[in-house]
């Protein structure tokens, strides 16, 4: 695999800190409004505290928002661009979207917008917004989404009509590097509909408002400069420096200040007129008096007013630089774009050599949304508690959301899910993410997931925080996974594992398990609780809000999780103990942490109730009432399955270079056999691998039936979250209320946790993904002596690793084209993606039908579906 692009180079002169190549990049966020960080109500209600109506006219605390934005990685400095078509009541400065009480299935983003392409370094950047030409439908979009209930799909743009006749812009934004701090910029604006249209244009530089929150010594500036041939303008601020922007000569040049119109707001009084929202009222108004008079502040846009004809581009260019440029934009200007985008496609190639043509655009399409949604993301909890100098935030914010997270103090770049619906991280989302950023960068992605075990993140418990709207609620344990995948994908590309890496990893998940083991296991049996685990409403009941009858629920797949985290932190331990033999003695405390598990969850013994259904073929998670009472819920889905995630094959070479780890595994497996202890290793013999499986090889059997079984849990788009069999609803009766679930093959028909996301059928990218990688564990281990009919009942045998393959082109296929040109995950809209300037475009949507692979919930959240990047690595390694 070629490592000497211009790119890679570029990455290795920025970790080697030769070059700052990354102090600018696409940090600036889609959506700050609505965001728990600046909720300062008295009740948690971030929606209505601060809505979209509010942004435009509003100062923000802890950050900014924009269209196809950049800024500083401190977020000091923001660029992006503001549009207007002559006709909506709203200036476009950022993308709009329904609020989770608003929506039918919770809150959701009602723009066309598309990641088209990054770089790691961020030297080419390029985004496409879709603007309508006719007023853009907000109330629509809102009263029939508000009608629509929770059995109906989402009411999305497309389906308004406004896009019908083609009456809108493509706007490209496009951003190319000479160097590190001398950005070029280049906004393309087509009329794709069939008569000339008015695009007003506002690329737009401002300055984020501390001023007005912590004080400043000095009030940053931008000042005009330059003159009308040449016009340009200056940026002097004490945190960031100085800079110059240049651009094409404008119609007008427009000036504010980035501070809150406290007389629309909160009908208070304005000590002057020069407010956020100012271009909004000048634009909409056509009254640009106010926004002309003055030459400084720190909001400032050059406004362009194109008339642009049917199928014509027009395209404005910008330089934002700390250089002294007597000609920014010249000949060279092109010649720049021309040359990052060669090197751009010379490091896509370098990574997907084996894809073929379709395969390296999903992966270019994946990459670039991971890359687009690296996010600024500042959170000082006890600050955003206490309020700013001279402010007094009410006082039931000091026992509300997150409280309890006082050390949590954070201003860094983040890998969000999603950079509109969420912009704010998740831990496991994040975790999933590392795994395909280290196709492209494994020092960003090695940064990241040490990032969380810091101790500004890290509680001193060592509880990992979760989210934004609950720090305390329970993620799935999967850093570890992560950093083992991770450092093998390293290895196999350079030749050479970063030992120190895992080692830091290592040393800080030691606690964060020990936070598990202590809190979420409460009965002391090695059965595990965890609650929410970020499976939502995978369950009859609200597994995070508390259990019916004030009993204790024991979950299959909060026992898998952390087995599965036991291995890993063996896996990562007996690396380590290759180079360095007293990471040995940890290496047998997660053995042994594992046995332990296993053993729980698989025995059946006099007067105790197994997760494992015999008669049914399942694992199922158990209610224990305060009278002792024992009740299974009997919910086919990939909690039960989860056990298969926990499997761990260690070489036969790696046992030998350890003898004393070897040794005492093979005293554990002697002394559980003598006094008939459930077996976690299927077979040992000094001359072979040993197969370290939470579950037994005919429990295996009977699960990889049930997970390849058409009617239940294989879709022709993947596994599925639960079984087809609750087409027919499962309802289970406690201490007087009945419960229930069915399958739901895409959103949600439930409120719990808002409804916006759904366990109860779809197929989800990262559960697919962790299958998969058990299949060829197994396979390392049994090859083609463990073979199985795929799809159950086919008689086509084929051996785990092959099964893998298989799982993996239906998961691809969801993005894949057939051979009517559509692909699945436009199902609801394909007529409209047949369309020549619609049918190369590709959404990542957080998870996916069940029964046709069309996209559902966020439908940008390339983080874990980026995924499918990995996949086709892989089938094509």
């Amino acid at each position: 695999m070629t490592q000497n692009t211009k790119e890679n180079q570029r990455l290795e002169d920025h970790y080697s800190k030769k070059k700052d190549w990354l102090k600018w990049g696409p940090y600036l966020s889609e959506r700050q409004w609505g965001t728990v960080r600046e909720d300062y109500s008295a009740n948690g209600d971030a929606w209505n505290y601060l809505p979209h109506d509010h942004a435009r006219s509003r100062t923000y605390r802890w950050g900014e928002d924009g269209i196809a934005g950049i800024s500083d990685r401190y977020c000091n400095i923001c660029f992006s661009v503001g549009l207007w078509n002559g006709k909506d009541p709203i200036l476009k400065e950022r993308l709009f979207g329904l609020t989770g009480p608003q929506g039918n299935h919770g809150e959701d983003v009602k723009e066309l917008y598309y990641y088209l392409e990054n770089t790691p370094s961020h030297s080419y950047m390029k985004h496409l917004y879709k603007y309508p030409q006719n007023e853009f439908p907000y109330n629509q979009l809102v009263a029939e989404n508000q009608k629509r209930g929770k059995h109906d799909t989402e009411f999305e743009l497309l389906d308004t009509g406004i896009f019908d006749n083609n009456e809108y812009f493509d706007v490209h934004t496009e951003y190319a590097k000479a160097e590190g701090e001398d950005i070029l910029v280049k906004i393309s604006v087509s009329n794709r509909g069939p008569k000339e249209a008015l695009a007003v244009v506002l690329p737009t530089i401002w300055i984020r408002n501390f001023w007005s929150f912590t004080g400043m010594e000095e009030k940053p500036v931008i000042k005009k400069k330059g003159n009308k041939k040449a016009p340009q303008l200056s940026i002097d601020h004490s945190y960031v420096g100085k800079y110059n922007l240049y651009f094409d000569a404008p119609d007008r040049l427009l000036f504010t200040e980035n501070e809150t119109n406290m007389e629309r707001v909160f009908n208070g009084t304005n000590e002057h007129p020069f407010k956020k929202d100012l271009f909004h009222d000048a634009v909409i108004n056509s009254d640009f008096s106010l926004a002309e008079k003055n030459t400084k502040g720190t909001k400032c846009a050059p406004m362009y007013e194109l008339n642009i004809a049917a199928g014509e581009t027009k395209t404005i260019r910008l330089r934002l630089s700390t250089q002294d440029i007597n000609s920014p934009i010249d000949d060279s200007f092109e010649s720049v774009f021309e040359e990052r985008i060669k090197e751009s496609n010379e490091f896509l190639n370098s990574i997907t050599e084996k894809s073929s043509e379709e395969e390296r655009e999903i992966q270019k399409q994946a990459f670039a949304g991971l890359l687009w949604t690296k996010q600024y993301y500042n959170y000082e909890v006890e600050q955003w508690l206490n309020g700013d100098p001279g402010t007094t935030p009410p006082q039931e914010r000091k026992h509300g959301r997150n409280s309890t997270w006082t050390t949590f103090r954070n201003h860094d770049i983040l890998s969000m899910p999603d950079a509109w619906e969420y912009p704010w991280f998740a831990a496991w989302d994040s975790a999933f993410h590392c795994v395909t950023f280290s196709m492209v960068d494994h020092e960003f992605a090695k940064k990241q997931l040490l990032l969380f075990t810091k101790e500004w993140y890290m509680a001193a418990n060592g509880q990992i925080p979760a989210y934004e709207w609950n720090f305390s609620d329970v993620n799935p344990p999967v850093q570890a996974w992560a950093a083992i995948q991770i450092y093998q994908m390293e290895q196999r590309k350079t030749g050479t594992g970063d030992l120190s890496f895992l080692k830091r990893m290592f040393n800080k998940l030691a606690l964060n398990f020990t936070w598990w083991v202590n809190r979420e296991d409460s009965l002391n049996n090695n059965v595990f609780e965890g609650g929410f685990l970020g499976l939502d409403n995978i369950g009859v009941f609200d597994r995070s809000n508390g259990v019916p009858g004030g009993g204790i629920l024991e979950q299959v797949d909060g026992t898998s999780w952390m087995a599965l985290y036991c291995l890993n932190m063996l896996e990562i331990a007996l690396e380590i103990a290759i180079h360095d033999d007293t990471f040995e003695d940890m290496a047998l405390k997660y053995f042994g942490h594992f046995v332990f598990i296993a053993e729980a969850l698989n025995k059946i013994t006099e007067g105790s109730m197994s997760s494992w259904d015999e008669k049914e073929g399942f694992f199922y998670d158990t209610l224990i009432l305060p009278d002792g009472k024992k009740i299974p819920i009997k919910v086919r889905s990939i909690s039960g399955l989860l056990s298969l995630a926990a499997v761990l094959n260690i070489r036969k070479e790696c046992l030998d270079k350890l003898p004393r780890f070897k040794a005492s595994m093979d005293w554990y497996r002697t002394y559980r056999m003598e006094t008939q202890k459930y077996q976690v290793i299927e077979e040992f013999s000094p001359d072979k691998d040993v197969l370290l499986s939470l579950v037994p090889q005919e429990r295996l059997s009977i699960l990889i039936h049930s997970i390849l079984d058409e009617s239940e849990f294989l879709s022709d788009y993947g596994i599925r979250s639960l079984s087809k069999i609750h087409e027919t609803k499962y309802e289970i009766e406690i201490n007087g209320s009945t419960y229930g679930i069915n399958y739901e093959p895409a959103e949600s028909s439930t409120d719990l946790f808002g409804g916006n996301s759904n366990w109860r059928g779809p197929i989800w990218m990262p559960m697919n993904y962790l299958f998969i990688s058990s299949f060829k564990e197994y396979h390392n281990h049994f090859e083609d002596n463990l073979k199985f009919d795929y799809p159950t009942g086919s008689g086509n045998q084929l051996n785990l690793k092959e099964i893998g393959f298989e799982i993996s082109k239906r998961l691809i296929g969801i993005f894949r084209k057939d051979e009517n040109g559509n692909r699945p995950v436009n199902e609801l809209e394909k007529e409209k993606y047949t369309d020549k300037h619609f049918k190369e475009l590709i959404l990542f949507y957080e998870y996916f039908d069940g029964n046709n692979g069309r996209g559902v919930g966020a439908s940008h959240q390339t983080g874990w579906t980026a995924l499918v990047a990995n996949l086709i690595e892989e089938i094509n390694r």
